[in-house]
């Protein structure tokens, strides 16, 4: 009989696990016996709801996790596919969401995915068409298209969410996008891995201020020494494992026996504050070889759940200098403190972004005298191509040096703080970051901030971080590349005016963040 992870996560009293099994390259043998053989021991202990199967981790070519997933299906255990955008366009997606819900497996993990890594003949092209948030929206339409043909069931999305950041820009930019990612659709939540309790309280009071309730399971992660190096150096974005931390599992390792103990009750004892704190299960990484080590995880944690708050000052790894939203003896129920301190832009910043909204205002705002005249400037140049081309290229001749522009036709860089999602983003991200930022800085391009970072750094200087929460951005439309974004504007062409499906089913609902009022620590400087 089949286990059904949705029903196992509606009960109300029922601490839910799931298991995540990444897929070798190969498509036969060892590795592929390995992953079926601990799937297959999962289903038989009975503690298992589902196991998880990743998609080309690190953007690394592996086995297809919808053909081993069904494979596994077919043993009786759910699954949980992750669905990553960085290999696929929107067709593509499509497609491949079809063939996953002809083969029965509707859980799906959305996720905007790790960057491209190597590959045939060297790196693979990112295509990254869309995010995350628009993955969900889709998936929330094919679902309706499945309902009118007659299937009762649509997918079972989620999403997932890095609590573990250290800035307050890039703790932000991670709730604002869970924020739009539930609204969009996500049913579900899987957090990053970390080691710090209070931020998994964080996670909670959060979303509690959101008013946003899926469940979520929090990640626990079977740590040896090597991945706690590589999770160190921030090779697993999102997953945060500190110096201190990192020191005290490379001592335990000194004994691999020792080392291997010493991991299994870490595991136990996180998956019991799990518990304890409130969270709905428990995502479990790390099992490599057989089930056996993660059904000796699931038995100790049983044997010391009532003792869960024994265990908080052993996950107390905070980031040096980390940011909390709720810090000290702050009530947990009151507003956060985004938004509480100043944020200085640099001069050039600072100068750019007055800049960019000031010409926004006076030549975008619909509230402008000037925009009635716009529209009919626009209508002129539009009836000839060569005023079609004047237009594109004085538009890139202001547009390049300022944005690095390239023309898209689609302009999303009012989503931004006026950044351009397409030129600074290697993901193109239009709904915000895309989890893998490190200090700020972005996950391909370690010399350079994230945009979300810098965005939200140059709309908490002006108290309009709301700007990254509200509604969700569609897509960018193909169809207008290489034209002129300024026209298509104005005359109703782009992803504002034509996308309203889309807008619609993201609810366009904000979530509150940041204190109505605001009592700022020191004076803002603009």
């Amino acid at each position: 009989m089949l286990r059904v992870f949705q029903d196992d996560l509606a009960e109300k009293d029922r601490f839910v696990i799931t298991l995540e099994l990444v897929p070798g390259k190969e498509s036969t043998g060892r590795s592929v016996d390995t992953v079926m053989g601990i799937a297959r021991d999962a289903f038989a202990d009975g503690r298992v709801s589902a196991v998880s199967i990743t998609d080309n981790p690190g953007g690394n070519p592996a086995l297809s996790p919808d053909v081993l997933g069904y494979q596994i299906f077919k043993v009786g255990m759910d699954v949980i596919v992750h669905f990553t955008c960085r290999d696929l366009n929107r067709v593509g997606m499509e497609s491949r969401a079809l063939q996953l819900a002809m083969m029965g497996m509707k859980n799906i993990l959305a996720l905007t995915g790790d960057y491209t890594g190597k590959g045939f003949g060297g790196q693979g092209a990112p295509v990254f068409d869309l995010d995350s948030v628009n993955l969900l929206i889709m998936l929330g339409m094919i679902s309706d298209r499945m309902h009118r043909s007659g299937d009762p069931d649509g997918f079972f999305t989620g999403c997932a969410v890095s609590p573990f950041k250290r800035s307050e820009a890039e703790c932000f930019a991670q709730y604002a996008k869970l924020c739009r990612k539930t609204a969009a659709g996500a049913r579900f939540v899987i957090t990053q891995l970390g080691y710090d309790a209070a931020k998994f309280q964080e996670l909670t009071a959060v979303m509690h201020l959101m008013e946003r309730r899926p469940p979520v399971l929090g990640s626990v992660y079977l740590l040896n020494a090597r991945a706690a190096a590589v999770m160190n150096r921030g090779k697993v974005p999102g997953a945060v494992v500190t110096d201190a931390l990192l020191s005290r599992v490379q001592a335990e390792w000194r004994d691999p026996r020792k080392g291997r103990a010493a991991a299994v009750e870490r595991a136990a004892q996180l998956g019991a504050v799990l518990k304890g704190l409130g969270y709905k299960g428990m995502h479990l990484g790390g099992i490599h070889k057989d089930f056996t080590t993660a059904g000796t995880v699931l038995d100790r944690m049983e044997a010391i759940e009532d003792r869960w708050q024994d265990f908080l000052p052993e996950f107390s790894f905070p980031q040096p200098d980390g940011f909390y939203a709720f810090r000290g003896d702050r009530d947990a129920a009151a507003p956060p403190r985004f938004g509480r301190s100043a944020h200085r832009l640099s001069l050039s910043e600072r100068i750019h972004f007055k800049l960019m909204r000031k010409s926004h205002h006076l030549f975008f705002e619909p509230a402008s005298r000037l925009h009635p005249l716009w529209i009919r400037i626009s209508r002129e140049l539009d009836r000839r191509s060569g005023g079609r081309t004047f237009a594109r290229w004085l538009e890139y001749i202001f547009k390049g040096p300022l944005l690095g522009c390239r023309q898209c036709g689609d302009c999303g860089i009012e989503h931004v703080a006026f950044l351009c999602p397409e030129s600074q983003c290697p993901k193109h991200t239009r709904n915000g970051s895309c989890g893998g930022s490190l200090d700020g800085r972005c996950e391909v391009y370690p010399d350079k901030h994230c945009i979300w970072y810098r965005a939200y750094g140059r709309l908490a200087s002006i108290d309009r971080t709301h700007d990254i929460v509200n509604g969700c951005i569609p897509p960018r439309m193909w169809e207008l590349d290489r034209t002129s974004s300024w026209l298509n504007f104005h005359l109703g062409r782009d992803h504002q005016s034509a996308a309203t499906e889309i807008v619609r089913r993201c609810h366009a609902r904000s979530c509150r963040l940041k204190p109505d009022a605001p009592q700022r620590e020191s004076n803002e400087s603009h």
